[in-house]
């Protein structure tokens, strides 16, 4: 699925918001320790987390359902903030898990029990500028965390985000460990790959209808540095954006990445179509991508063909009915590969919800073979 379909190094060599500051709890909230004179003994921390049960199927080897291809786990959440002072507080988020299903599937974090802190961190705010150092989520179009099985990806990075600019939020940060999604505890050393230097700059801008961003990426694990921009402009009955990425690579071919997309409403149904162009070699990301035509399984960026464009498009559909989301998504990526993704989300309070999708992958190659995958997760939060 997602991961499997991603070398290592894509992994490792594959909107500005940095994770850090409070962590808002969620109902039921959980109240403070008191004396026994019943005064609180310390207001100044927040606690909340979530319980996943998470189930993938897919057919492969054997077919959906077999034990060898329904990997099943169950993963406890716990976020705790805790303030220091009026504008510096202590991040955590700690994630333990057990794998439930049959070995011969595998388990996720690749083991079959383990824990580890995803977030440990100190968020420091002065004026309108915000620093975020230690461990934490990244969030950048083409460099940041990938939210998929039972916890995101995560960095060990140093960030500054001001916003003194009216309109306009100012990015860096700088990375010097990764844990890629399903990997467990395993944060990689970046700085003992090539050069060892891995850092983003970014400007956002968003005023009334218009929003666009501007990012450059050195990736010295991927051998590579990357310009990208987007923009996009909301005409009241419909909304337009555009995007693109060049991607400067050390040795061999660069890549020229380009998308368009149009979404408008018709009725209760939300509409969106898109098309991307890759040239020559797939663009750089680190985790992540966020091209219009990507799909669950399938990183648009990440299609092209050595010395040839690789065109891909999209359409979904999504709407809302009685708490019940829906989107249903079809793209077509060069000659050969394609992919139709179903999601249902339902909610059955503010606290439970459970999400089911269903995924039909074809690679972009010559005479391959469609793929079906189930995914269901269930979560509580508290």
């Amino acid at each position: 699925m997602k991961i499997t379909k991603l070398s290592f190094v894509a992994v490792l060599a594959m909107s500005a918001a940095f994770a850090g500051g409070d962590i808002a709890p969620v109902e039921p909230a959980v109240e403070a320790p008191t004396h026994a004179t019943g005064e609180a003994c310390n207001t100044n921390t927040t606690i909340s987390g979530e319980a996943k049960a998470y189930l993938l199927t897919y057919d492969g080897e054997a077919d959906m359902f077999d034990k060898e291809t329904t990997p099943f786990a169950g993963a406890v959440t716990l976020n705790v903030a805790h303030k220091l002072t009026s504008n510096i507080t202590a991040n955590f988020t700690a994630i333990g898990y057990t794998n439930l299903g049959n070995e011969s599937a595998g388990y996720f974090e690749g083991k079959e029990t383990g824990a580890f802190l995803n977030v440990a961190n100190i968020t420091a705010t002065f004026g309108k500028t915000t620093l975020v150092l230690g461990r934490q989520l990244i969030d950048s179009p083409m460099f940041g965390s990938f939210h998929w099985l039972l916890a995101p990806s995560a960095y060990e990075a140093y960030t500054v985000v001001n916003s003194d600019i009216s309109n306009v939020t100012l990015v860096g940060t700088y990375v010097t460990k990764m844990r890629p999604v399903n990997a467990g505890d395993n944060f990689v050393d970046l700085t003992d790959i090539n050069d060892g230097n891995h850092y983003a700059l970014g400007a956002v801008y968003g005023k009334d209808k218009l929003s666009a961003s501007v990012w450059y990426y050195n990736i010295d694990a991927g051998n590579y540095t990357q310009v990208y921009t987007d923009v996009g402009y909301d005409f009241g009955a419909a909304k337009v954006a555009v995007q693109y990425a060049t991607t400067d690579y050390d040795a061999g071919l660069d890549s020229d990445a380009v998308a368009a997309k149009v979404e408008f409403t018709a009725g209760d149904i939300n509409l969106m179509a898109a098309v991307s162009n890759v040239t020559d070699a797939p663009a750089g990301v680190v985790s992540r991508d966020n091209f219009y035509t990507s799909s669950w399984n399938i990183f648009a960026s990440q299609i092209a063909v050595a010395n040839e464009d690789t065109l891909s498009w999209k359409v979904s559909a999504s709407t809302e009915l009685s708490g019940l989301e829906l989107e249903a998504s079809y793209a077509g990526y060069g000659d050969d590969g394609s992919e139709f993704d179903l999601i249902a989300d339902y909610e059955f309070s503010k606290c439970t919800s459970v999400e089911v999708v269903y995924t039909n992958t074809t690679a972009n190659e010559a005479d391959a073979e469609d793929e079906n995958a189930l995914e269901v997760e269930a979560v509580y939060k508290f």
